[in-house]
């Protein structure tokens, strides 16, 4: 079949959105290409509101047939954790059909080069971008987000990190030029002379294994990085947040149809309950890379055991803020109150330990005790939360059980500071919401050490009292080096403490927020200027995204002829 969307159109309606993004990437300065307010959509083309809640009900009981091959079963049960069953079934894979069938579809897209590959990737997150009313509610009703943050972090800001993630695999592609002449002088023999072609060359089937909190923003860089760079893609979603991912895949193998090239290049592996076929596939010889976000055992695990494939992980880190002292009482209240309270604390960049002097802090208003701090900081939380509409469009949903208990348990470890409410939410009345913890304790207490030491991954946060701003960066350091971190807050007015702070960060390879009062949040970062994670402590082996996050996924190979 003739392509429909030829590499002039291509070239025509996404080089531009490509060079912006490549110089996006250079200035780390603002930018994004994707509208923010769910107003901006309803023209040329893309779903408004009401258009995308129609689509998304739609789904719902259906069978979502890809067209892939292999498959021989049906499988789903999702249920949102806002109380509705989506009913939608998915292809289950043979895999023994569905890897060979990708395979097959690798060479035209090798050769296609690295633009051309580029700008069908950026075809794809714009027939995204267009449906992102829809995408909205797929992603609300899978993780628990509120509409609003599915809205924002499951949509644009998704749809951000996918492009970020191919303007870093185009750079790195064309690093090396195509062809090079190659002289050396032989004095007054004739010179040597070659003519030399490099090509960069997929590593094969890489996998994409999605999570659960954040199925787009965080499967995105991965799957756009590994096919950016001449891979296949298998996208093994998380069996409670199947939906946004596969109609991910639908999106885009209508394109690769559309541009002449392979379907079969991205496909969906979901699976039956219990099945765990992410452990079956991880070390087949056929998956070459593999990008991961989830707990820290399994990502352990696949970096000991798929030895074949090169795996990029982000697991479970201990996110830690110190609080010194403050030229802005309440901004800094404020700031963390939000920080704590959105999305329930199902963040991997959520604050978990709050590390406090147990002599107090300086303010621009005087001086604070340690319960102080934490009792302003309560009532920061309690009046951000107050009125239960605000709070459950910031809490969003419990997104399973673990979660829950591991609320309920927290207050058993220490001094409840501020105790965790239930929340009605009147439009889901099945919806489990709930109000963050906070537990005071101490940081010189063997068995307080074992709470704050630990993830406690939900709205739980641990005021650990220290006794001088030493030890508090000490422990920071101890914690980011044994436990790792996704992220470090602090709060200080003292040249010195920042320094110390910085320094180890650097040390540590932790990313810094310092002295936040307004309107940006430890918990959040921006594409093509942020790197979320490092690659550098054990909370994540790569950062999305740099360079080193695209680079591996594929080879430079070289064929050289006499001239």
């Amino acid at each position: 079949m003739a392509a429909e969307l030829t590499a002039h159109d291509l070239i025509a309606k996404h080089r531009p959105t490509l060079d912006q993004a490549l110089e996006a990437i250079r200035t780390r300065a603002y930018w994004s290409p994707h509208p923010e307010h769910p107003k901006a959509y309803g023209e040329n083309g893309s779903l408004d509101m009401a258009a995308g809640k129609a689509a998304f009900d739609a789904l719902l009981g259906s069978r979502l047939d890809l067209g892939q091959p292999g498959t021989d079963d049906w499988v789903g049960g999702e249920v949102s954790p806002y109380g509705v069953e989506l009913g939608v079934s998915y292809p289950h894979a043979d895999l023994d059909e569905l890897l060979p069938a990708m395979k097959a579809g690798q060479r035209a897209w090798r050769d296609a080069g690295a633009e051309t590959r580029a700008l069908v990737c950026l075809e794809i997150l714009k027939r995204i971008s267009d449906r992102t009313h829809e995408f909205a509610h797929a992603v609300m009703h899978t993780s628990g987000q509120a509409f609003m943050m599915a809205f924002q972090a499951g949509g644009p800001h998704a749809q951000d990190r996918g492009l970020e993630a191919v303007a870093y695999a185009y750079v790195e592609q064309v690093r090396t030029p195509d062809t090079a002449e190659w002289t050396k002088p032989q004095g007054k023999r004739d010179p040597l002379a070659l003519t030399k072609r490099f090509t960069p060359v997929p590593r094969g089937i890489a996998m994409v294994v999605g999570c659960n909190t954040f199925p787009t923003w965080n499967g995105y860089p991965g799957l756009f990085a590994s096919l950016a760079t001449g891979n296949a893609v298998l996208v093994k979603p998380h069996p409670r947040a199947v939906l946004p991912l596969a109609l991910t895949v639908q999106v885009a193998r209508q394109v690769l149809t559309e541009s002449g090239f392979d379907p079969n290049l991205v496909t969906l592996a979901a699976e039956r309950p219990g099945e765990g076929i992410a452990k079956t596939l991880a070390t087949r010889p056929e998956i070459r890379i593999i990008d991961y976000t989830g707990s820290t055992t399994f990502g352990d695990w696949l970096e000991t055991n798929a030895r074949q494939a090169q795996v990029y992980t982000e697991k479970a880190g201990v996110n830690s803020v110190l609080v010194h002292s403050t030229d802005d009482y309440k901004g800094m209240l404020s700031n963390l109150a939000f920080s704590l309270s959105l999305y329930s604390g199902q963040m991997c960049t959520t604050p978990q330990n709050l590390l406090v002097p147990r002599d107090g802090i300086r303010t621009e208003e005087g001086p604070r005790s340690y319960d102080e701090v934490v009792a302003d900081l309560a009532r920061a939380v309690d009046g951000l939360l107050g009125d239960d509409a605000r709070a459950n469009a910031l809490l969003g949903a419990i997104v399973n059980p673990d979660v829950k208990a591991r609320l309920e348990a927290a207050s058993g470890l220490g001094e409840v500071a501020l105790a965790s409410r239930e929340v009605a939410n009147p439009e889901f009345p099945e919806a489990v919401v709930r109000t963050p913890v906070i537990v005071k304790l101490d940081g010189a207490k063997p068995d307080d050490e074992a709470a704050y030491m630990s993830e406690c991954f939900g709205p739980v946060s641990f005021a650990v009292a220290v006794d001088s701003a030493a030890d508090a960066v000490e422990l920071l350091s101890r914690t980011i080096r044994e436990k790792g971190a996704m992220t470090v807050g602090a709060y200080t007015t003292d040249e010195e403490v920042e320094q110390a702070v910085q320094e180890v960060c650097l040390e540590e390879a932790a990313q810094l927020s310092l002295n936040l009062t307004g309107g940006v949040y430890v918990n959040q970062t921006a594409a093509f200027s942020d790197f979320h994670g490092s690659g550098g402590n054990p909370a994540a082996n790569s950062a999305l995204t740099d360079g080193a996050f695209v680079a591996n996924r594929f080879r430079v190979v070289e064929v050289r002829r006499e001239a």
